[in-house]
């Protein structure tokens, strides 16, 4: 007599069997793993080791190797800190990433939920409509924004970087917040407004501790951009002291042909120490917000 027996669960990998061997995990992981890391990591070093080269070593590759340094020195970095204004650069472009970012922060959430809870008319059409205002180029919004600057007095000031920044913040970060909304039950609502909660206290007290990965995301990506930007803080501040980072290094650092690569390049990897440093302790936030965002 035979005996129908169910088959045996398996903890199987037959999906990975391809990496078995040692050469194919060199050529499919490792090799490429790699080479990315190269390529991410390769101007970090190369901005460090020109950093503390002497400036006998900054040219001269007949007798020294380009990609090290004998001899290191922190000339440069003291020149950078001590006789030029960037402390005052750094402080300016931290300042008004922040201001930039919670301005545009408080008005994303304002309108992402508008738009994907409240469901007025045409709200798909503005949800549309907003994330392709983030498609203009800055390069031509400054125009009509450089004359808006000027007529209210703002200009060569950190607030006039402060007000502009979120015009092309908040369009994207917007669009993020909506995705990630959408994808919060709603019987989450449904179930406080039939406790009584007014709209105000859903989106405190429901939404946002839900939403905290997505805010999280959006705040990086508004940091980030604000940190960076380069074009509206080179058209509204005219001033040495009230320049940003990307700005005041390109124009201070650089006299007509004369480079100073030391000071340069230890300019460019301050800078981007903190948005380095932001990413690393809110990563895990990032990924699951953007997850969370592509959800239908």
């Amino acid at each position: 007599m035979t005996i129908n027996s169910e088959p045996v669960l398996r903890d199987d990998t037959e999906g990975m069997e391809q990496f078995n061997t040692l050469p194919r995990r060199i050529l499919v992981i490792y090799l490429p793993l790699a080479v990315f890391v190269f390529v991410l990591l390769f101007p970090f070093y190369w901005m460090a080791i020109t950093a503390v080269k002497p400036d006998n070593q900054l040219t001269n590759y007949d007798d020294y190797s380009p990609f090290w340094v004998v001899g290191p020195t922190l000339e440069h970095i003291r020149y950078l800190f001590l006789e030029t204004s960037y402390p005052g650069w750094l402080w300016n472009t931290v300042l008004i990433s922040v201001a930039s970012t919670i301005i545009s922060l408080a008005c994303s959430v304002f309108a992402a939920y508008a738009i994907e809870r409240i469901r007025f008319t045409g709200a798909r059409v503005t949800g549309l409509m907003i994330f392709l205002a983030y498609l203009v180029p800055p390069s031509i919004l400054f125009i009509p924004l450089a004359f808006i600057v000027f007529q209210v007095g703002i200009f060569d000031s950190r607030l006039a970087l402060i007000l502009t920044y979120p015009t092309f913040l908040i369009p994207f970060c917007t669009w993020l917040l909506m995705g990630y909304f959408r994808s919060i039950p709603f019987e989450l609502e449904e179930s406080a407004l039939v406790d009584g909660a007014t709209r105000w206290q859903i989106l405190t007290k429901v939404v946002l501790p839900l939403a905290v990965p997505g805010l999280i995301s959006a705040g990086i990506f508004a940091f980030t951009l604000s940190w960076n930007e380069f074009i509206y803080a080179l058209t509204f501040i005219s001033s040495s002291e009230n320049k940003t980072v990307p700005v005041g290094v390109l124009t201070e650092l650089v006299r007509g042909d004369i480079y100073e690569w030391g000071a340069l390049m230890a300019g460019a990897l301050f800078g981007s120490l903190p948005v380095v440093i932001l990413y690393s302790f809110f990563v895990d936030y990032y990924v699951s917000s953007m997850t969370g965002a592509v959800k239908e």
